[in-house]
């Protein structure tokens, strides 16, 4: 469907395109660079550069809100519609060809970031890399191994492919997914289940643990929404799921997030900047806020479904360019954010408008960047 590493993953059926699909995936990659505005200013997220001055109440609140809200869904969705045409190419192509086509596709990207993207932003930019040359910084980031925790963004590709040849192994027992219909009482047994596989993993595994640079507690939700894609390409739930049962089961799911929503911050400490009890472990809030990620993780993408597939399923010169620049935008936009972030510091504005301005600069600054370098060069092959 897409000549793209994510969009590796998404091959759609040789009948049609889905241009849809292609829009909600350009659409998250720009929530991604505002997601990384956010954690630049606000109080919350980590990222390499942050320039986080003092914050009213109201502020930190819209911030805390807004980062949760995006972090519940947005990647998982990249992640439904990786598993849903995952499915399709393992079909046509079989266990090898899926497997190389994977390693090429995104395993070659999280490298390049790597051992070049990502050092160069950190010595260079974030600074954060320590002194004595870039050269010996990278060597001994290199000998001592962790190089391999510094992914960045890259983080979705180096689980995505791990996640794909996974899936790859299953398939080749000769296990295929069952066509199975979308039904309500699959969708409540489907987000019990992504609930309760966070809570599960976040008692076991300390707040601070990361693997790829994602903390495992969300790693559930990532396998859980590819395996929901591959069954949703059986199933054929992209284009045959009613309009109608999308936005009851979404509006439904999000209508019960919001109450939630509202009573853990209220209860859970939020209001007293203690978020302790948010982190994980045995406790009524933890389990609560995975639920909540739950509901809007699944809420959203039914709503998302519904609205791109009747509203968005075309697309103009400009949207083509942006679903083609797609990934060059997720590759390349850390050094680039960060360079509009150090050019903004000295601007007298508040934290909230900065955080705007930086996302439609990163936006701008990453897309140019791609179309006119990345696409250009001999990194097309495999962006």
């Amino acid at each position: 469907m897409a000549d793209d590493p994510i969009g590796a993953a998404m091959e759609s059926r040789p009948a049609s395109r889905l241009l849809f699909i292609d829009n909600i995936r350009w659409s998250m990659i720009l929530l991604v660079l505002s997601m990384h505005a956010s954690d630049t200013y606000s109080p919350f997220g980590n990222w390499y550069y942050v320039d986080r001055q003092a914050t009213g109440f109201a502020t930190a609140l819209f911030f805390g809100v807004y980062q949760s809200f995006l972090q519940a869904f947005f990647m998982a969705a990249l992640f439904f519609i990786a598993g849903y045409f995952a499915a399709a190419s393992f079909d046509r192509k079989g266990l090898a060809t899926f497997v190389r086509d994977r390693l090429v596709r995104l395993g070659l990207p999280t490298l390049l970031f790597m051992f070049v993207i990502g050092p160069l932003t950190q010595y260079f930019l974030s600074q954060t890399w320590g002194k004595g040359g870039f050269g010996h910084q990278w060597l001994t980031h290199l000998e001592d191994g962790e190089w391999l925790s510094e992914t960045g963004p890259m983080w979705f590709c180096a689980v995505l492919l791990l996640v794909s040849l996974l899936y790859g192994l299953i398939r080749r027992t000769g296990w295929c997914e069952p066509q199975l219909a979308l039904r309500g009482w699959g969708i409540v047994l489907f987000s019990a289940a992504m609930a309760a596989s966070a809570f599960a993993v976040r008692i076991a595994v300390h707040a601070d643990a990361s693997v790829f640079n994602v903390h495992p507690g969300d790693i559930p939700q990532y396998v859980l929404m590819f395996a929901a894609g591959s069954l949703g390409y059986r199933g054929n739930w992209m284009l045959g799921v009613a309009e109608r049962s999308c936005i009851r089961w979404g509006l439904l799911a999000l209508s019960l997030s919001a109450p939630l929503f509202a009573a853990l911050v209220l209860f859970g400490g939020g209001l007293h900047g203690d978020t302790a009890l948010y982190a994980g472990g045995v406790n009524l809030v933890s389990a609560g806020k995975c639920l909540w990620e739950a509901l809007v993780c699944v809420g959203m993408g039914l709503v998302m479904l519904a609205v791109y597939r009747r509203r968005f399923d075309a697309q103009g010169p400009v949207a083509k360019w942006l679903s083609d620049n797609a990934f060059g935008v997720y590759l390349i936009h850390p050094p680039i954010l960060i360079g509009f972030a150090l050019l903004l510091h000295a601007l007298p504005l508040f934290a909230l408008t900065k955080a705007l301005l930086l996302t439609m600069l990163a936006a701008i600054g990453s897309l140019a960047v791609s179309a006119l370098l990345l696409r250009k060069s001999p990194l097309r092959a495999i962006i």
